[in-house]
């Protein structure tokens, strides 16, 4: 009996909805372009917290794109999602619930760290300020972490696997391996990614127990990784989503290939453990080069994960020179999101996203507000370098003691 043939996943979509675009083009060259949005907290009921400065959605309308009878029903973290699903799906030219004919062929996968603060805070200002018969229906549904996954798929007609990692930041490259591996296991599609929404009152106050939180309120300096002034980093709302398909399913009907997710893995070292994170991210990094038979010497370019607590960036860059520093040239590393913030599990899914963009574009994108590097990193500032990428590396830690590793590969790449 001849092996069965294997099935890959590919990356044939992507929505962004993130501070500097709500839509892939604008993201894109923003991103390109190293801009800078963080800025001064502006949202309703958070600008006397001691978060300053953080990676606000500007000019997000999300009726344009999501029907009302949805939108009453969920928090601004879903609608997020949603509305980078509808992108994502139009980019790859895939109908809803008629893939293929079958409306299980076609799964949903999202990572959430927090879920619907800002929708949760509301109905209980309504409880305890009017009484319970003015909290509304949707209370039970619309602050929960499946959410997103749950109208997305309702919305679609998608009846494949579904799913959810609640997880820290790192959650975002592990939906993306779920996705992969249920793909693996016979499903043709999933639309898998993750957006978060942490600038309501009630989730700012949450997120002040985190001692990695920058209370800088200087947006040039709030968030500068793999530098002296490293004071932690700002967060930010925002995420992306992606179609992942098997190859040939996608190549049948006639989509373009953008990247092949390679390889994954995922380690655990305990909360703000960042010493210890060194040996983690390392075991993950090897372990993902390993899932896509990888060579160190054939990464690109690495996407890290750029806490910037200055012990989590010494982790992260011995890390990356433990697995792959033999090489005779440093590999170029870049940290897009601190122009944008980090917005938890959506960030290593923007990172996915720029990473393919990259890839595709044959340019690296720099590094905003990051100057005067402190640690042996090729850490790409000031201005995109122009690179051949055939395979990227993305990497994530979350505060909770996640790391996970993710290689990509070009589109056009078909490794042997």
């Amino acid at each position: 009996m001849s092996p069965l043939k294997e099935r890959r996943s590919v990356v044939t979509g992507i929505g962004v909805i993130a501070p500097n675009g709500v839509n892939c083009e604008a993201f894109w060259k923003a991103t390109k372009e190293g801009i800078s949005v963080l800025d001064v907290v502006t949202r309703e009921g958070c600008q006397n917290l001691p978060l300053r400065v953080a990676g606000e959605v500007r000019g997000f309308d999300p009726g344009a794109l999501i029907e009302e009878r949805f939108l009453v029903q969920t928090d601004r973290f879903t609608h997020f999602a949603m509305a980078a699903a509808n992108l994502a799906l139009d980019d790859a030219g895939m109908g809803r619930a008629d893939y293929n004919g079958s409306p299980f062929a076609v799964g949903v996968m999202t990572a959430a760290g927090s879920g619907g603060g800002e929708f949760g805070q509301r109905e209980l200002q309504r409880l305890w300020g009017q009484g319970s018969r003015y909290v509304g229906p949707y209370q039970s549904i619309a602050w929960f972490y499946a959410a997103s996954t749950g109208q997305i798929s309702i919305r679609g007609g998608f009846k494949g696997p579904c799913g959810v990692v609640a997880s820290d930041e790192a959650g975002g490259l592990d939906a993306l391996a779920h996705a992969s591996r249920t793909i693996t296991r016979g499903t043709d599609a999933v639309v898998v990614g993750a957006a978060e929404a942490p600038l309501a009152p009630y989730s700012v106050v949450c997120q002040l127990g985190y001692e990695d939180l920058s209370t800088c309120d200087d947006p040039a300096r709030a968030y500068r990784p793999f530098t002296r002034g490293a004071c932690g980093f700002a967060p930010a709302e925002g995420g992306a989503m992606l179609v992942v398909e098997e190859e040939e399913a996608a190549r049948e009907r006639g989509a373009r290939v953008r990247a092949v997710v390679a390889g994954h893995s995922a380690t655990f070292t305990g909360a703000s453990r960042w010493e210890e994170s060194r040996e983690g991210l390392a075991h993950a990094i090897r372990g993902a080069l390993d899932d896509a038979r990888c060579a160190p010497e054939e990464i690109d370019v690495v996407f890290a994960d750029a806490l910037g607590v200055p012990a989590a960036d010494r982790a992260e860059a011995l890390a990356i020179a433990d697995v792959l520093g033999g090489r005779a040239t440093p590999v170029p590393v870049t940290a897009p999101k601190t122009g944008t913030g980090r917005a938890y599990c959506g960030a290593p899914v923007l990172d996915t996203a720029a990473a393919v963009l990259s890839m595709e574009n044959a340019v690296i994108p720099p590094t905003p507000n990051v100057v005067d590097v402190c640690h042996d990193l090729d850490l790409v500032t000031g201005w995109a370098r122009p690179a051949e990428l055939r395979t990227a590396l993305v990497l994530s830690r979350g505060l909770m003691g996640s790391n996970a590793a993710l290689v990509l590969r070009r589109g056009t790449e078909t490794p042997s």
